[in-house]
């Protein structure tokens, strides 16, 4: 448990947070008294913003940046050991563990609201939520496991690995990754919040007019969205900027590890696109707070516009998180099956072109929303487009591992469950890329399954392939490798009995999001919920896997992988500045089967110039 002095810096964030907001709710009274605007809406607005600055500048901003805003010198709150994961600390590896097991509970979290939704649908009619309950639970899960999606990996393991990985000390900007967390807090906080506010029942998407409408937990929804979207954005521009700039001697493009690659990619997407969804939330706002008509049709607005610039940004979204999500695959395939990255440059090539045409296909989305006809082949085709780079990223999948030494260790297993996953996946999405079964299976089941199959059946299993893969230099322990595995085989096989019921069902026309349902999907609701049941089940195995492990786990070493990239080439965990000795890059990380490659040397070669440099914000 932390120390007083830790909690501390936590207290002061709260106390700071209470007072911005009692300062936010009088500023919007005196605004709503003035205006003769509805009071509660501006109230929940400012009060909000006040607060979420009271935080920051309470839990450590003030120290780390505000000082220096006045001439004063900035300073690090002076915290060590398991103080620091509590502190606003600027050291990319905290902020790495701070970011994975902040999302690992709300992982849990949304994972629970998934379970009170499969109770409620365990039969027709109404079991133990109500329509509006059973709705906001639905939009809860959705926008909290969108978070776990979009930030586990980019917020967690890459900023804890990449940096190391490229050779750097940290990242380029640490007080704005710092920043980037601290943000996180409040967006939980504001969404756990929201049923207490009469819920919201819009979805994660947040659609107007049903958005502008709903009870006031859709407006802490919204903000809480939004401040989401600043984070990711933050993330990206660090990202970009550490992996162009810091990379260690030697380490040029062809030498970069193929998880690197992969958050270059993600980060310049969060970066770019992110802003776009951050100015439709605000036009939501606006509508809801001071009567603006962005989406008010009686007044000239247009609801439908919404849909084009949420989904401009969600689609690309998607690959936020699927790509860091690929970039983990072919590093633990490539290191247990003691083979190099197949085709590394046709990865890396298809990575960037994801990147392009993941802005071209967002239409795919509204094909029932009344689009010109005209319109369907081109985005259909588009669509169509994309899986042939995310094609190639499976076939490497596969050629790394072919004729391969495997090494069937739980990352290992869970990143195979991955390549089964996404296969499904990816051809379960040849059907709603097509116009004429769009039409059909839109807003029914297969939708709910498909989506599962590449965010869950990708993502979330490689987020626990990351998490057994790389706890060890993390926490400076090995987990139980027996109840690894008994995790991953429960886990895979009640996932895979749930989400193939579901396409049964979707095929037979049950629509998502409703809380009801006819009889004749009654036994089929009945077995994919009692499945559901033994998946949530299995993640309580990994719980106490990765507690009891931390606490009193066997010592790990420096490198049990036997893996080549430049994290397993430092103690475990690493020291503040990641190496003792600045390394020196002299071949790609995946020369496995040539005896004589080394990846990289500590000694550092004269006249050697960095292969990227850049200055701390």
């Amino acid at each position: 448990m932390a120390s007083l002095s830790a909690l501390k810096y936590i207290g002061r964030a709260l106390v700071f947070a209470a007072i911005g907001m009692a300062i936010g709710i009088g500023l919007g009274q005196l605004i709503a008294e003035v205006t003769d605007k509805p009071p509660v809406q501006i109230r929940i607005a400012l009060g909000y913003v006040f607060a979420l600055l009271g935080w920051l500048f309470g839990a450590g901003l003030w120290e780390a940046m505000g000082r220096e805003w006045f001439g004063l010198t900035p300073r690090e709150q002076a915290v060590s050991g398991w103080e620091r994961y509590f502190s606003f600390s600027t050291d990319h590896k905290v902020i790495g563990v701070q970011y994975l097991v902040t999302f690992v509970i709300l992982f849990l979290l949304g994972g629970a609201m998934a379970m009170l939704l499969r109770l409620e649908l365990i039969d027709p009619g109404k079991t133990l939520l109500d329509n509006n309950q059973f709705n906001t639970a639905m939009s809860l899960h959705g926008i909290i496991m969108i978070a776990v999606a979009v930030a586990t990996i980019i917020g967690g393991f890459a900023n804890f690995a990449v940096p190391i990985m490229i050779g750097a000390d940290d990242v380029a900007f640490p007080r704005i990754n710092a920043l980037s967390y601290w943000i996180v807090p409040p967006v939980a906080v504001m969404l756990i919040l929201t049923p207490v506010f009469g819920g919201f029942d819009s979805g994660w998407t947040a659609y107007p007019p049903l958005s502008v409408i709903n009870a006031d937990g859709q407006l802490f929804m919204l903000f809480a969205f939004l401040t989401f979207g600043l984070s990711s954005i933050l993330g990206g521009l660090n990202f970009v900027t550490t992996i162009i700039t810091m990379r260690a001697p030697g380490m040029t493009w062809s030498r970069l590890p193929i998880f690197v690659w992969s958050i270059l990619a993600a980060a310049i997407i969060s970066l770019t696109a992110t802003q776009v969804v951050a100015f439709g939330l605000l036009m939501v706002i606006l509508d809801r707070v001071v009567g603006m008509t962005f989406f008010n049709a009686a007044l000239g607005g247009k609801p439908l516009l919404f849909e084009h610039v949420f989904w401009f940004y969600s689609h690309p979204a998607v690959y936020i998180m699927i790509l860091p999500a690929f970039g983990i695959e072919l590093e633990v395939l490539s290191h247990f099956s003691r083979k190099p990255v197949f085709a590394y440059k046709l990865v890396v090539a298809s990575f960037m072109s994801i990147v392009v045409l993941s802005y071209l296909v967002w239409a795919h989305h509204l094909f029932t929303s009344g689009m010109e006809d005209f319109l369907h082949i081109p985005f259909m085709v588009m669509t169509e487009l994309i899986s042939i780079p995310t094609g190639i990223v499976f076939l490497s999948a596969l050629g790394t591992m072919w004729m391969g030494r495997l090494w069937l260790k739980t990352p290992m297993l869970f990143v195979l469950g991955v390549v089964f996953n996404f296969l499904i996946g990816g051809i379960t999405g040849i059907f709603l890329a097509d116009v004429a079964t769009d039409v059909h299976l839109q807003d029914t089941y297969f939708v709910v399954a498909h989506f599962h199959y590449t965010m869950m059946g990708g993502e979330i299993f490689v987020i626990f392939g990351a998490l057994y893969y790389w706890f060890p230099k993390v926490t400076g322990r090995m987990y139980n490798e027996t109840l690894g595995k008994i995790h991953f085989w429960w886990m895979f096989i009640s996932y895979n009995v749930v989400f193939l019921t579901l396409f049964w069902i979707g095929v037979q026309g049950m629509n998502r999001r409703v809380a009801d349902y006819p009889e004749e999907y009654t036994d089929a609701n009945l077995f994919a919920s009692i499945a559901s049941f033994a998946l949530g089940a299995s993640f309580l195995v990994f719980v106490y896997n990765m507690v009891s492990s931390w606490v009193r786990g066997p010592v790990a070493g420096a490198n049990p992988w036997g893996a080549r990239t430049l994290e397993w080439m430092t103690s475990s965990p690493p020291p503040h500045e990641n190496f003792d000795t600045p390394p020196v890059v002299l071949a790609d990380p995946y020369g496995y089967g040539e005896p004589d490659s080394v990846h990289a040397t500590f000694e550092q070669r004269p006249g050697a110039a960095p292969a990227g440099a850049g200055d701390a914000d």
